[in-house]
């Protein structure tokens, strides 16, 4: 770890302000072309244990459906301790898994999906209509929890994930591009985030 390194992790730890406990990540599909990509992915997940998110849940945007088996299968197979479950584009049903990764699952997707599961409850009667809230709406979610902490490499923008979810949660974008992605970025989302004063919509 160089000197500027330990300069933020000093910083993130003497700091009286907490850290996220659930943390997302959006890459992309080309991101896991490059060269290490997968031991970047690993080291991530490290780091964000090790500074204290009980959950990391990881979107990969996919342009080419014919690529989502290779990339499940090494994503299936990451180099982490951590109990990993992977999602395709097919509504797989939610697992509680400390790392959770989605394939092509887009953000507009999982709501229409989730809305329509409420539509089906209240035709079959197991729910009032006058009982529709976020609640009934966030239990159909692929992801019901909502990240503290979202981090997009490469470009200002979530890339259709987690729509409902990431509405409070705290954006971090870094033009650094996932190849150059180093612990020195995460510690800088980290404190960026310390710095925040979270409003929830207030």
């Amino acid at each position: 770890m160089g000197l500027y390194d330990r300069y933020l992790a000093a910083r993130i730890r003497l700091a009286d302000t907490p850290l996220p406990d659930r943390v997302a990540l959006v890459i992309t599909e080309r991101d896991l072309l490059e060269p290490g990509a997968y031991d970047t992915l690993a080291a991530v997940l490290d780091w964000a244990f090790g500074y204290g998110a009980e959950r990391v849940t990881v979107s990969v945007s996919v342009l080419d459906a014919d690529a989502v088996p290779t990339l499940r299968r090494a994503l299936e197979d990451l180099d982490t301790p951590r109990d990993v479950a992977v999602r395709g584009p097919e509504a797989d049903e939610p697992a509680d898994a400390s790392v959770q990764i989605a394939i092509g699952l887009g953000g507009r997707e999982e709501f229409a999906t989730a809305v329509e599961g409420v539509a089906e409850a209240v035709d079959r009667g197991d729910l009032d209509p006058a009982d529709v809230d976020a609640a009934a709406i966030e239990e159909r979610l692929l992801f019901p929890e909502p990240p503290d902490l979202l981090i997009k490499t490469g470009a200002e923008r979530l890339s259709d994930f987690m729509i409902w979810q990431s509405v409070y949660s705290e954006l971090y974008f870094t033009d650094v591009n996932w190849r150059d992605f180093r612990k020195r970025e995460y510690l800088r989302a980290l404190r960026e985030y310390q710095e925040r004063q979270r409003r929830f919509g207030q």
